[in-house]
């Protein structure tokens, strides 16, 4: 096919859209063959009118910019469009981030809206040139009609059915939306995009598809309604963690070569009860105190402090911690002792590999249910601590931690 000259496709997109004139005017004005337009229409996708009447069959609405600053998504105007047709026509070409730059939008916005409407198969212009801002919206608002259709779908019985049954079978609607391309891939009319079914979850109908499901949960999560995703930073509401995360602690801390670095959490009762355990990493010493029937962080702060002090200062350099409130004040540990506190990231326990191996050693002698009252005493926790710091250890080459710990202070009284 010889190629056509790109400022006459380009002249054929405006009279057809800008100036709303039917198909037959346009391709004289713009003087091309009336079949040309026909398959440049075709092979983009665009579905018109065509006879002596035709033209663009739904009006292209362009929405007004958003005010200046940070702006909210929206979607490209047929002005924006010509902003970027200018800028890569110019003499030299401007960049992508330059007109963003103008735009006000994310560079990769221009970068998509280039690489989805180049039009060189269709004219003999170099690569940079051939964007027709007229051609573009005119795709745009075909693609935008055609989307217009697609919350009614589920409308038809064959694909609620199938997606029906998928939820009922504890699919996603990812997982559904896929397996009827699989079943069905040369029916588009039998597929549907998985947004489509979060939609009929959450929106439509007040979840009208929801109630025709025999599962209590229509989706993993469990959501009634969607969670909001802002573009602002996450509000904190433990203040007390900044400054003291696991990227600000020492890098020697996640060296076990070096002594003195420690893990600490708690161990619970299903009431107020239960135990602090602290261990150090590398010789897996364990110091394990019961709770005074309070987990509130000033009695939670303060039996650590009274822990540390128990054992020479040189054995204390960083104490890691989840994330609780019980060490909302944690800076009075570090006053009292000087030994920083650090937490760890949220949901992480692998980031204290040997705090949690040595809980679920203490839940061998105190299994969950035990209840840290009156029939624990503080002999019993001292029992199990000391039976603890005397049993081999393979990772100690069946050294015992108290052997290991009590060579760490005679090296460094030495």
């Amino acid at each position: 096919m010889r190629p056509v000259p790109f400022d006459r496709l380009d002249a054929f997109f405006v009279c057809l859209l800008v100036d709303r004139l039917t198909v037959k005017t346009s391709v004289k004005r713009a003087g091309i063959g009336y079949q040309t337009a026909r398959r440049w229409l075709r092979r983009l996708g665009i579905t018109i009118q065509f006879g002596k009447l035709g033209g663009m069959p739904a009006t292209i609405c362009t929405r007004p910019p958003a005010p200046t600053g940070r702006r909210s998504y929206r979607h490209l105007t047929f002005e924006d469009r010509m902003t970027i047709q200018a800028g890569v026509q110019s003499n030299p070409p401007l960049s992508t981030r330059s007109i963003a730059t103008q735009l006000g939008v994310h560079y990769s916005t221009v970068a998509r809206e280039l690489q989805r409407h180049r039009f060189d198969t269709y004219a003999d212009s170099g690569p940079g040139a051939a964007y027709s801002a007229a051609a573009a919206h005119t795709v745009a608002a075909a693609t935008q009609v055609s989307k217009k259709h697609r919350s009614k779908r589920l409308d038809n019985p064959c694909i609620r059915a199938h997606v029906i049954d998928g939820l009922n079978d504890k699919c996603s609607p990812q997982q559904v939306a896929g397996r009827l391309r699989r079943e069905y891939p040369d029916r588009k009319d039998l597929h549907v995009s998985h947004e489509t079914i979060y939609q009929a979850l959450y929106l439509q109908g007040a979840g009208s598809l929801r109630h025709e499901l025999a599962v209590v949960k229509a989706l993993r999560s469990g959501r009634a309604s969607r969670k909001p995703q802002s573009k602002l930073p996450r509000r904190s509401n433990r203040p007390w963690l900044e400054g003291a995360r696991l990227v600000d602690r020492p890098p020697v801390a996640a060296d076990r070569a070096v002594p003195g670095h420690w893990e600490g959490d708690l161990v619970v009762d299903n009431d107020t009860g239960g135990l602090v355990t602290v261990i150090e990493r590398r010789s897996r010493f364990c110091l394990v105190r019961k709770l005074p029937d309070c987990r509130d962080s000033q009695t939670v702060t303060g039996l650590v402090t009274e822990m540390i002090k128990s054992l020479p200062e040189a054995l204390f350099e960083t104490l890691t911690w989840d994330q609780g409130q019980e060490m909302a004040e944690h800076a009075r540990i570090t006053v009292a002792t000087d030994c920083g506190v650090y937490f760890c990231d949220p949901h992480s326990p692998w980031q204290r590999p040997t705090n949690e191996n040595t809980n679920g050693l203490v839940r061998d002698y105190f299994p969950k249910g035990t209840r840290f009252d009156e029939s624990v005493s503080d002999d019993d926790v001292q029992a199990m601590q000391d039976q603890l710091n005397r049993r081999p250890r393979k990772v100690l080459e069946y050294a015992t931690p108290a052997e290991v710990l009590a060579g760490i202070v005679l090296a460094d009284v030495d």
